[in-house]
């Protein structure tokens, strides 16, 4: 089956973009149950950041450009739960989601064909295998429902990958409002996250490679260049006035330590894992495009490119690569609808049942927190201290308000915890008590809350799934009064425990020394 595409057909771009309705309704019951177990988590490390950010409004942030905690902001400035703190990154899936549709019914018209009965159902078949291919990716449903940073960029990559079709069409470069509304997208996915370098990378050689240099006669570009530089000004103006610590942070963080092929080996494994087997239908996909657009795998192929070779140095995380994997769906939906047209249904539908399991098994575990399947304790024992990855969905407000609580009864003014990616539950839960970082080390916290100073005082937070050893002495307190400890519970087992002490005459010598496994304080 061949499915040439012309992005620049003009005829495409008049068709009917609404998925059908049995697709709706699956998009609608899967957001719904984004809702739902939004409302039954507590935040992760990385959302509780982010919120914090929203809970500290500034031209930028130590670690991220400001979007994230710029959306957030009105919803936290009056107090929102966290359930519907949780409905904007499930808005944003769904737009994305949609956004990729139409991508794909406008790249799968033939060229110079007008979009007849036919040609419809053509699209509309790739488009809802597009769609389908996001809806088994199992990663893509974490940002469904926590707000990172790369949630919003993968909205962005989308709509930008629509925009950069439209002004592939003869005529349009001529016009200013679609370089206008290219500006203000790049301009987003800029307040989004850096990486969205890459994107802006990507529309710059598709563009460049149908018009040419002769696009650089355009008066659109340059007015769409000056806008997406003026929406991101707030970064470089916070920069300038921070020491460029986010750009110094990002240069090292990027350049990781030393690069090792099996780090990329493990990169690319889980990259599998974490968005499934089908999306790779995209390589046989871009074969049935014309030549001309398949300039268009550049959304995935940079982003991807760069992020994998970061990962040998160990500096590349899983979802980083998020958007990257949306710009593949469209090609991904055009080839699993060939594959499938031509009869070639049973590996799709093995991958596809394989998908589905590792959708609903993932949401699963995190609601029970790996129980019964992980180790555990019965709730009568004390905690387990078992390595848990789900364990750090629960029991942080818990803790949160307990050392609200314990903070006043003691007459403390601040928490302090050992690591800092302790910091932003007990910073979102306990606010707004300040959080110092017991580190030696500049972040986020040392910013809002500064180091905690030498004779100072602060009630201590020590997590069983990742525990410290009491800090006295030279490079701790002079004295730590254990408090209480709370015990986490899921399903009648023990999943972690939370210790509390009152500290005070504080060294300002941190060296944090994590507590040997199977050793008890």
């Amino acid at each position: 089956m061949d499915l040439p595409v012309l992005p620049w057909n003009k005829s495409n771009m008049h068709m009917n973009p609404v998925i059908p309705a049995r697709l709706r309704v699956w998009l609608l019951l899967v957001f719904a149950l984004h809702g739902l177990l939004g409302a039954s988590l507590g935040l992760s490390v990385d959302e509780a950041h982010y919120a914090l950010y929203a809970a500290h409004p500034a031209l930028s942030y130590f670690d991220h450009p400001p979007l994230v905690g710029w959306v957030q902001w009105p919803l936290v400035a009056l107090g929102a739960p966290g359930a519907l703190l949780r409905l904007l990154p499930g808005l944003l899936w769904l737009g994305t989601v949609l956004l990729v549709y139409r991508v794909t019914l406008h790249m799968a018209v033939a060229p110079g064909l007008a979009p007849d009965a036919g040609t419809r159902l053509q699209s509309e078949r790739a488009g809802c295998w597009a769609v389908t291919a996001l809806l088994l990716a199992p990663l893509l449903h974490i940002l469904g429902i926590g707000l990172l940073p790369d949630t919003l960029l993968m909205a962005w990559s989308a709509a930008l990958m629509l925009q950069t079709i439209r002004l592939m069409q003869p005529g349009q470069v001529d016009r200013l409002a679609p370089w206008l509304l290219l500006g203000t997208l790049l301009g987003l996915a800029g307040l989004s996250k850096y990486t969205a370098i890459f994107t802006a990378a990507a529309v710059a050689l598709c563009l460049l490679s149908l018009h040419g240099l002769a696009l650089l006669r355009k008066p659109g570009l340059w007015l769409a260049l000056l806008l997406a530089l003026a929406l991101v000004s707030p970064v470089a103006i916070w920069n300038a006035q921070n020491h460029w610590v986010s750009f110094v942070y990002q240069a090292r963080h990027g350049a990781g330590s030393s690069w090792q092929a099996l780090h990329l080996l493990r990169f690319l494994v889980v990259q599998l894992l974490a968005f499934g087997p089908l999306l790779l239908w995209g390589w046989a996909g871009a074969r049935h495009v014309a030549p001309g657009a398949r300039v268009l795998l550049a959304f995935f192929a940079i982003p991807f490119a760069v992020l994998a070779y970061l990962s040998g140095g160990g500096s590349s995380l899983p979802h980083w690569t998020a958007p990257a994997w949306v710009a593949l769906a469209p090609f991904a939906g055009i080839g699993l609808a060939g594959s499938w047209n031509a009869g070639r249904r049973l590996r799709v539908k093995a991958l596809f049942a394989l998908q589905a399991l590792a959708c609903i098994g993932l949401p699963a575990l995190m609601l029970s927190a790996g129980m019964p399947f992980l180790e555990g304790k019965a709730a009568s024992a004390e905690s387990s201290d078992a390595p848990n990855p789900f364990a750090d969905l629960h029991g942080w407000n818990a803790a949160g308000a307990r050392a609200a609580a314990l903070a006043a009864q003691q007459g403390l003014d601040a928490v302090a915890v050992q690591n800092w990616t302790l910091a932003s539950r007990i910073g979102w839960y306990a606010r707004p008590l300040k959080v110092h970082v017991l580190e030696d080390r500049f972040d986020q916290f040392d910013l809002w809350a500064g180091k905690l100073p030498a004779g100072g005082s602060a009630l201590l937070v020590d997590w069983s799934q990742l525990p410290y050893e009491t800090p006295l002495g030279a490079h701790g307190f002079a004295r730590c009064t254990w408090l209480e400890k709370l015990p986490v519970q899921r399903l009648g087992y023990a999943v972690s425990s939370f210790d509390f002490y009152a500290c005070s005459g504080w060294s300002g010598q941190p060296q944090p020394q994590l507590r040997a496994a199977g050793s008890k304080k």
